[in-house]
């Protein structure tokens, strides 16, 4: 018998998460069937899209429903197994949420190699965050020598990795983040040209004087004020790969998302400026363009190695405070919660 501790969805936040939405629980779980492989969780991935699962409203995914196991990306470790290709001690990447123990059939699974690199990169730089900023920014982006690329939540675990990456092409890299902290750390160890301060009254007036010469590529984690900042310094036939609207996700109502611009102004500028916006989900693409992404990111590795920050949460029932304080901003890099060792 295998008991299996979890974080279940105990209501739908209205604005904002809190405690009271998450529910602690523990569960005997079946023993593996055929195709199934019986595991532990050692690290659990911590990500803004989580918030849309809380709510029931259309997305690109079901919801999570009342009662079900927070969705998540996992590394863990195979106990049993009732597939060929996999054996006990094996180490895998898969979803299966916020819970300590789980049963999933194995061709959900992915296998991971025990090294070189620690196995929470599995769940950034190396898993769904880096081949985010890799597909956003190299298919809809499709940067070139000499342009401004301009990187919204520049510090987080896929903004850090686009910029880098623009680096390596040539291109210049102008970041936003949140506060002081955060841009040094974007300057002088990502590497940008230059970061803003998103907390700044005047961040248009600082955009254009950080891109004099206006920006070809926007990558958008954050929407909001900062999207209506970035929008007047986009030049023409700029390109502006949609990845996430953070600062809208927590809002209760129409009424409470940040920003102003109207549709009228914002579709003229769309026109006017032949403007490439374009929104897109990583799991569309992940089998198309993994093997490229995981070459690319060898081949830079070696050249130069990429600068990774993680926000260690050690764990798991502390996983929905660090979680409510990732949709605050509160984390420094790519969120993870260690689950055992």
């Amino acid at each position: 018998m295998t008991i299996s501790q979890q974080w279940t969805l105990a209501s739908r936040p209205q604005g904002a998460p809190t405690a009271e939405n998450f529910k602690w629980v523990e569960t005997e779980l079946p023993a593996p069937g055929e195709g199934q492989v019986l595991a532990r969780t050692l690290w659990m991935s911590l990500d803004p899209y989580m918030r849309g699962r809380m709510s029931e409203g259309a997305s690109y995914a079901s919801p999570v429903p009342i009662g079900g196991v927070m969705e998540g990306e996992t590394v863990g470790e195979i106990i049993e197994s009732r597939d060929s290709r996999f054996k006990p001690g094996d180490i895998v990447a898969g979803r299966s949420g916020w819970q300590s123990h789980w049963v999933l059939p194995a061709t959900e699974l992915r296998p991971l190699p025990k090294g070189p690199f620690p196995l929470s990169y599995h769940l950034g730089i190396l898993g769904m965050p880096g081949l985010t900023a890799y597909t956003g920014l190299m298919r809809i982006g499709q940067p070139k020598a000499g342009e401004t690329v301009c990187v919204a939540a520049a510090s987080g675990a896929v903004g850090a990795i686009v910029g880098q990456i623009a680096q390596r092409l040539g291109c210049r890299t102008v970041g936003i983040a949140g506060g002081k902290a955060k841009c040094d750390f974007v300057v002088n160890e990502l590497g940008f040209d230059t970061c803003l301060d998103h907390h700044d009254a005047n961040l248009g007036t600082a955009l254009k004087e950080a891109a004099p010469k206006g920006i070809d590529i926007y990558f958008e984690n954050v929407g909001g004020k900062v999207w209506e900042a970035v929008l007047p310094r986009l030049n023409d036939f700029a390109r502006v790969p949609v990845c996430g609207l953070i600062a809208g996700y927590n809002a209760a109502s129409r009424e409470e998302l940040s920003g102003s611009i109207l549709m009228a102004e914002l579709m003229r500028a769309v026109l006017v400026k032949r403007l490439h916006l374009e929104g897109f989900i990583v799991s569309d693409y992940w089998a198309e363009t993994m093997p490229k992404f995981a070459a690319d990111m060898t081949r830079w590795q070696g050249e130069k190695p990429f600068v990774y920050r993680e926000d260690v949460t050690e764990g798991l029932e502390n996983a929905p405070k660090a979680f409510i304080g990732l949709l605050e901003g509160k984390n420094f890099g790519k969120a993870v919660v260690k689950v055992a060792d």
